[in-house]
């Protein structure tokens, strides 16, 4: 009963605010305001808030949510368990360690080497010391600054 008071009490309200924002000449969201306020008086002429007032203060209720939580976190345990075991499987089930560079790998979908251990910072394999343009002073943006040069920007 008092829920049921609830929800008359909100849905009034709204439809109120609705009608406030529709003399301001905001109809769209007048309207969007409406529809959302009807929701608690369609929620309770549905029955929905008699039910959920029932299940709210029912011990079996609970239990039963109780077992979909366990059975939640069974799923969910097992599906971290399954990505471990195939994330893995080419290492021989042991981590492999994917933040190290090895001299002379590549990336799968790169076709030149990762940096070798006497190349520095701005410098890579294929790419001379100098090539006229300023020294490679630390400052990585030298290939986004070709990029936004060839754009015009």
């Amino acid at each position: 009963m008092i829920a049921e008071t609830v929800c008359s009490a909100v849905s009034a309200a709204g439809l109120g605010i609705a009608v406030v924002t529709a003399y301001r000449r905001r109809f769209l969201a007048a309207a969007r305001i409406a529809a959302y306020s009807l929701v608690p008086v369609g929620l309770v002429m549905t029955g929905v808030v008699g039910w959920l007032s029932d299940t709210a203060f029912s011990p079996t209720a609970w239990a039963g949510f109780g077992v979909l939580a366990g059975a939640w976190l069974l799923f969910a345990t097992t599906r971290a368990v399954e990505r471990r075991r195939t994330g893995a499987g080419a290492g021989g089930g042991a981590a492999t360690d994917t933040g190290s560079i090895r001299p002379g790998t590549t990336a799968p979908a790169s076709s030149t080497p990762a940096l070798r251990q006497g190349q520095g910072k701005g410098q890579t394999q294929g790419q001379p010391q100098s090539q006229g343009k300023r020294p490679a002073s630390g400052d990585d943006f030298s290939d986004i600054e070709a990029i936004l040069k060839k754009h015009g920007i």
